[in-house]
């Protein structure tokens, strides 16, 4: 959420972001909101102050005029008016803050939509094939690891069901992610509920602004995990964090279910894209102080998850126009995926600033007796599936059919 004292103090600055973001005209309605609010606020509390001074009257008085009392009375009631209206006045303002997308930090680049990012590196060859590469669909079809028709028949289009060793394919890249994660880069993991309550959704931004993407059980008001970046954000709603322990680096495994609004005919094939998933994710608490540092240093500990499995992949700077909602940076993984002939993002690391601090309330202390701060949120994927089991069946496969695995995964599978 947008610090409204910023709106106030520098309306062009935060139009100018929003222009960016491709949300013109957004700001004026936040602007008529606040100042309602401002002024409902100001006279409830000169009314207070009447009501105050009119009682402090009274009370020096041995008997109480009748006018004095039938004013006091008129006072209460205008104060209870005043103050229904004032908190309709802040809801209202609070629903239009929370449709404002974080402000791009200074340092990414201006564009309108994917055609803009930016190439930042890349790392690996990809592999010069002796023979046709196949997809992944075809792969797992022959190899009996993935069964198409038996999804469909269990939940529908975009499901898939993993067979033998795709199942174990898949169990062993989760378990290799968190163990490298959790040994070697410093993440403690997190095994969090895959249903969440709401206020969890608005803390993470992914409420209002995305309820039609969200499942969503309405008789006990559960919402189903698009991802674990939700719960780790909520991990400590209403809490103040010592900021001698920050950063404080989380990992945690779970499935993500998102109703994914889909062109008619767009990537039908295959396991790419569908409405259940998994994905280990990646997830700081940092001071603001440290926050483009850590980014880069977790964005190092994703790549490292495709420099062990050695596939080939390259890191995109997304430009203004591209930002997810919440994060004021980000850095794409997108790795090369040669049946497919295309290359597939498995990680989005972003920093989200105190964009999810302020909607989740999660503060720290820089030192003891200090006023508590907004932190910084920052996450990635670490990878997400199925889309790294589509670059190993593809990057691995042989003339013969067979799959070679990364030997990283050897003791896994």
């Amino acid at each position: 959420m947008i610090d409204i004292r910023l709106i106030r103090e520098d309306r062009p600055l935060v139009e100018r972001a929003m222009e960016l973001r491709g949300s013109t005209d957004a700001i004026g309605p936040v602007v008529e909101a606040d100042e309602r609010h401002l002024k409902l606020l100001r006279e409830m509390e000169g009314l207070r102050a009447r009501h105050n001074q009119t009682s402090k009257q009274l009370g020096r008085m041995k008997e109480r005029p009748p006018g004095l009392m039938e004013e006091m009375k008129d006072l209460g009631e205008q104060i209870a008016e005043l103050q229904r209206g004032t908190k309709e006045a802040k809801d209202a303002l609070d629903a239009l803050l929370l449709e404002l997308p974080n402000m791009p930090h200074e340092s990414v680049p201006e564009g309108k939509d994917a055609e803009d990012n930016i190439i930042v590196r890349s790392w690996g060859t990809p592999r010069q094939f002796e023979f046709e590469p196949a997809s992944h669909w075809d792969i797992g079809e022959r190899l009996d690891i993935i069964d198409f028709v038996r999804g469909v028949k269990l939940s529908g289009s975009r499901f898939y069901v993993l067979k033998g060793l795709g199942a174990r394919l898949q169990r062993a890249l989760i378990s290799f992610m968190l163990d490298l994660h959790t040994k070697e880069h410093g993440y403690r993991e997190i095994y969090p509920p895959f249903m969440l309550r709401k206020e969890c959704m608005v803390g993470s931004g992914n409420l209002p602004k995305f309820a039609d993407n969200l499942y969503h059980d309405a008789e006990e008001d559960f919402w189903f995990v698009p991802t674990a970046e939700v719960p780790l954000t909520n991990l400590h709603r209403d809490e103040i964090l010592d900021g001698s322990e920050l950063p404080v680096r989380y990992v945690a495994y779970t499935p993500c279910f998102r109703r994914e609004k889909m062109a008619a005919g767009k990537d039908t094939r295959g396991i790419k894209r569908g409405h259940q998933f998994d994905k280990v994710e990646l997830y700081k608490y940092v001071r603001p102080d440290d926050s483009d540092a850590e980014l880069l240093t977790l964005l190092t500990d994703a790549e490292e998850v495709l420099q062990k499995l050695e596939l080939p992949y390259r890191v995109v700077q997304l430009c203004t126009g591209d930002l997810g909602f919440a994060s004021c940076k980000t850095f794409d993984i997108e790795v090369w995926a040669p049946g497919c002939g295309e290359w597939l993002e498995v990680s989005s690391c972003s920093n989200c600033g105190d964009f999810q601090a302020r909607r989740a309330n999660v503060r720290f202390r820089a030192e003891v007796g200090s006023k508590p701060q907004f932190l910084h949120t920052l996450n990635g994927s670490g990878l997400a599936l199925p889309r790294v089991l589509i670059a190993v069946l593809e990057n691995c496969q042989q003339a013969d059919g067979s799959v070679l695995v990364p030997e990283i995964l050897n003791r896994y599978m």
